[in-house]
């Protein structure tokens, strides 16, 4: 046995292995009772047996076996066998390169030797010939035999030299070879059976949707998802140690907050239920209710297609995501830039924080806002359309939100988008963001870079954070799942108010709430107000803060600080999906209209672009052909603007190349960094249908 098998059950042996171990390389250590560790190939493999007998065997065993394999490895070395060697020494690899390497110096030395050598022996010769008495004759000839002798003995050392490193170099070649077969072969096994699972994969997920009669309930969906990232990601098999969280909440009792009721005051003041509308705001709008449009609730559903997603993605490891050629079955028929406009879902936390006099407590809803933009994301784990070098969209809801919004994209490579919201009800948003994504094998990460500013007209408040990176697992086998990771600092540039977000990554051995989120508010002092708690996917809640301590010592000695809080308040809670979601690619209520066709929009608007539009209507043969030719028309266009780049280079000539039409780039005030803001002028040529300066791009 050269390698040690191992499974979960004891049912799985019979179809299913876990992994290999090789045991020539392996160290095996007796932990405590009971307890085994294999260490191999820098990880450790941590066995328990139930008894000391039965460990004691364990230990007899894998020893035994693991001297076999390396009198097996030695008999195989020695005798010139050709099976497969399964991994190199490094060690033993590196000494055979130097000893190559001296055999090679000993070559070059005696060659150098044989040429001077040879040289002195040829002039000796010549000079013989010359000869006209014998007295000179019996010197020279004496020369002569001298260089000969000496130019025999380097020819015989640069023989013996040759022989040597001929014996070495076929020794050694024969180990490398069998290894790098080996490689190939297991190189070609895994990608046929990566490939045989993802079609099993497909089978099993087209026979599931064919069943809707045996969906399991959303708990056990949850359950499913943490198996599925569990058996692809790399298994441990012992629990992970974590890193506790910096403070402990202890709620204050009924008592307590009686007493401090007169103090209190609860950031949900003014809060209306999800879906609900306040007696002002309905009779303010009664009168023009009738002349609201009605958006529409669906879209056609989603085709069951399979596609093979490892013959695609195995030879683009690596490389960024927005470089690899993909079909539109790997999309959503949306736009990066509709996504964007698709963070305003919850856009009346924006509208109660303008209301707020407190800007701690308004703090605490723009922390709530940055969470929700999340929510969407749990089930949409399809990629978003990238969109063509000067595109737009546009979203005017002015007349139910009170908004209107405008993204254009200002870069290509890389991708870059800019976002520009006026709302009526006191605040505006800006942002620039640009997308850095890499595909991993197993999994995808994106990494949205840029700042998001806010901005309330009463206050002057202005808020500035980031985007967390968002990691899209199970490409290959599995179910696909999609989380969220990282921290959010939010800053208050005007009063210098914090708040520091934590998206705590998803473990299959955490205790902790998947899709968790956390979150501390502090003034410009550092003093903390209010503890955020919750999940990206479902709702954000806010605890005031009425006394702090520091508590007992945590991991590395630090001590944790302690929290006494009052009683959570709801700041935030994810609207249910429409019916039939899972049909329609998952999307939210706002999601479902942003591709709705409208009158009026720029000819560059995303609603616009053939490929999309024909995806969202199921005709995706026709959509990938379209994508086809809108990305090598894009492409053209790209190495036309390089020429007119080198031209102009040429001709000592500046070069603006390719400008944005609505945004601008300028300095921020604030925070000192140089950003695509909106320069104006878009609602205007709209009103006027003057689109007479946009490119045509579709």
């Amino acid at each position: 046995m050269r390698e040690f098998v191992f499974s979960k059950t004891q049912a799985e042996m019979a179809h299913t292995c876990r992994g290999t171990i090789t045991l020539a390389t392996a160290h095996i250590e007796v932990g405590d009772t009971c307890h085994l560790v294999l260490t191999s190939g820098g990880r450790n493999y941590h066995l328990k047996a139930t008894s000391d007998g039965e460990s004691q065997r364990w230990v007899s065993a894998l020893q035994q076996a693991k001297a076999n394999t390396t009198h097996m490895m030695h008999q195989s070395d020695d005798s010139g066998d050709e099976a497969p060697v399964p991994q190199p020494d490094r060690a033993l690899t590196q000494g055979a390169l130097k000893t190559l390497a001296s055999k090679l110096d000993d070559l070059s030395t005696c060659n150098e030797l044989i040429g001077k050598h040879g040289t002195a022996l040829q002039r000796s010769l010549s000079e013989l010939e010359d000869l006209r008495t014998a007295t000179d004759g019996t010197d020279k000839l004496k020369t002569v035999n001298e260089r000969a002798t000496l130019f025999r003995i380097t020819s015989n050392a640069m023989i013996n030299a040759c022989r040597d490193f001929l014996d070495v170099a076929e020794t050694h070649s024969r180990k490398w070879q069998r290894a790098l077969q080996y490689e190939r072969e297991q190189r070609h096994h895994l990608e046929e059976t990566i490939e045989q699972l993802a079609k099993q994969h497909n089978s099993l997920e087209r026979a599931w949707r064919e069943a809707p009669s045996t969906h399991p309930a959303d708990g056990g969906e949850r359950r499913r998802e943490g198996d599925a990232s569990d058996e692809n990601e790399d298994t441990e098999f012992f629990d992970a140690m974590e890193d506790s969280p910096a403070f402990i909440t202890v709620t204050a009792t009924d008592h307590t907050q009686h007493r401090r009721s007169a103090s209190n005051q609860s950031i949900m003041s003014g809060r209306l239920p999800n879906n609900e509308w306040s007696h002002d705001e309905k009779d303010a709008g009664s009168d023009n209710m009738q002349l609201r449009r009605v958006r529409r609730s669906r879209i056609p559903d989603k085709p069951n297609y399979s596609l093979n997603l490892w013959s695609i993605m195995k030879n683009c490891i690596g490389k960024e995501l927005s470089k690899i050629p993909m079909p539109v079955n790997f999309n959503e028929p949306l736009s990066m830039l509709q996504r964007l406009t698709e963070d305003l879902e919850y856009s009346d936390l924006l509208d109660r924080a303008s209301r707020c006099e407190s800007s701690l407590e308004q703090m605490c809803l723009v922390a709530a806002f940055s969470v929700s933009s999340y929510s969407t994301t749990i089930h949409r784990t399809a990629k978003p359309f990238n969109p063509l070098l000067g595109e737009t969209y546009e979203l005017d809801r002015l007349d139910d939100l009170g908004y209107r919004s405008i993204c254009e994209q200002v870069s290509h490579h890389p991708p870059a988008a800019a976002h520009h919201v006026t709302s009526q009800r006191g605040w505006t948003l800006w942002q620039e963001i640009t997308i850095d994504s890499k595909f991993r094998g197993k999994y995808i990460s994106v990494m949205p870079l840029g700042c998001i500013h806010l901005q309330f007209h009463s206050s002057g408040n202005h808020y500035v954070w980031g985007k967390v990176t968002s990691t899209v697992h199970n490409i290959i086998v599995g179910k696909l799942w999609i989380d969220q990771s990282g921290d959010i600092e939010i800053v208050n540039h005007r009063t210098k108010d914090t708040c520091h977000l934590k998206f705590v990554p998803y473990s299959y051995f955490s205790r902790d709430l998947p899709r968790k989120v956390t979150g501390v508010v502090a003034d410009s002092e550092g003093t903390a107000h209010h503890i955020l708690s919750g999940t990206w996917d479902e709702k954000m809640e806010s605890a005031k803060i009425v006394e702090s301590s520091r508590g007992c010592g945590g991991s590395e000695g630090k001590q944790k600080t302690v929290y006494q809080t009052l009683q959570p308040k709801l700041l935030w809670k994810k609207y249910p999906l429409p019916e039939n979601a899972e049909n329609m690619h998952f999307f939210s209520s706002l999601a479902l209209t942003l591709n709705e066709p409208e009158e009026g929009v720029a000819p560059t608007d995303s609603r616009l672009r053939p490929d999309q539009r024909l995806m969202e209507a199921g005709l995706w043969d026709e959509a990938n052909a379209h994508k086809q030719r809108l990305e090598e028309r894009q492409r053209l266009e790209r190495r036309k603007r390089e020429a007119q780049a080198t031209q102009a280079l040429e001709e000592g000539q500046d070069f603006e190349g390719f400008q944005p039409l609505w945004f601008e780039r300028r300095t921020d005030d604030s925070t000192g960094e140089s950003t695509y803001v909106y320069r104006g002028g878009y609602w205007e040529s709209k009103d006027r249908q003057d689109w007479s300066q946009c490119p045509d791009i579709f």
